[in-house]
């Protein structure tokens, strides 16, 4: 495979449109073109969909993780010191507000780029080729992944009594349906960020599912209730299967991380 073709593709994924491709890449729209319909026509299939922004098809989403993993392998080659390597991550927002940073911080020398989503579907950026590892609830090993199981991580319902509303972190949250089902129907406040979700918890605006170790810490204070509901989340650690020492090296510090947060 022409690796300076791969490259165009993932830059043209990367930055949406052939014009935007051709700067960052310093040659003329017209050579990114030309590489794309060559990359095409030697694997026999349309693997840019010509839109705004330009997306990968289904055949051209393999190429993308393909090429990410090109990258990540040619950055550790060219800099044994990591400071070049860039690291994309997909972390569910709980993971990443209790126990998830030290994970980084304990290999200092790539750069990171985090992204959050529900557990549920952390997995997809995997499968797109978005990030090279993920948090994930999913069991189903991604293709061309490892899978770590982590432990799980428990959720009690907080709140009062008499609360008389719900709270989602968004419109991907059905923890609180899963955990208590009859309660399902009351009227919801949506706050998307752990931390404020906590909060809103604490002031009173509804009842929701906190991780259990805040929860204790909470409940003791006063700051809310137990409810009297738990509910036992899954989580595992998939990451690209390449032999990069920066995801072995990063795997071992999440399991470490994870270890004394979440229930084995």
């Amino acid at each position: 495979m022409d690796f300076a073709q791969l490259a165009t593709f993932q830059a043209v994924i990367d930055t949406g449109s052939f014009e935007a491709a051709a700067r960052e890449l310093h040659v003329t729209p017209s050579a990114v073109s030309q590489r794309i319909k060559a990359l095409e026509r030697s694997v026999g299939q349309v693997l840019v969909r010509r839109a705004k922004p330009c997306v990968a098809t289904p055949a051209g989403a393999a190429l993308v993780r393909f090429a990410g993993q090109v990258a990540l392998l040619e950055r550790e080659a060219l800099d044994q010191a990591r400071d070049g390597t860039r690291v994309s991550i997909v972390v569910n927002a709980d993971s990443l507000h209790t126990w998830f940073l030290p994970a980084l911080a304990a290999v200092p020398g790539p750069q990171y780029e985090l992204h959050t989503d529900d557990e549920h579907y952390t997995a997809d950026l995997l499968r797109s080729g978005s990030a090279m590892a993920a948090v994930t609830a999913d069991k189903s090993v991604v293709q061309g992944c490892r899978i770590e199981k982590l432990g799980a991580m428990r959720y009690v319902a907080c709140g009062r009594p008499e609360d008389k509303a719900m709270i989602l972190y968004d419109r991907k949250d059905r923890l609180q349906h899963r955990i208590w089902p009859d309660k399902s129907d009351m009227p919801i406040h949506y706050v998307p960020s752990a931390s404020a979700f906590i909060e809103a918890i604490r002031l009173g605006l509804g009842w929701g599912v906190v991780p259990e170790w805040i929860a204790r810490e909470d409940i003791a204070a006063g700051r809310y209730q137990d409810l009297g509901r738990h509910l036992d989340v899954p989580l595992y650690w998939q990451y690209w299967r390449i032999g990069s020492a920066v995801l072995e090296e990063l795997t071992a510090a999440v399991k470490a991380a994870a270890a004394p947060r979440l229930r084995s």
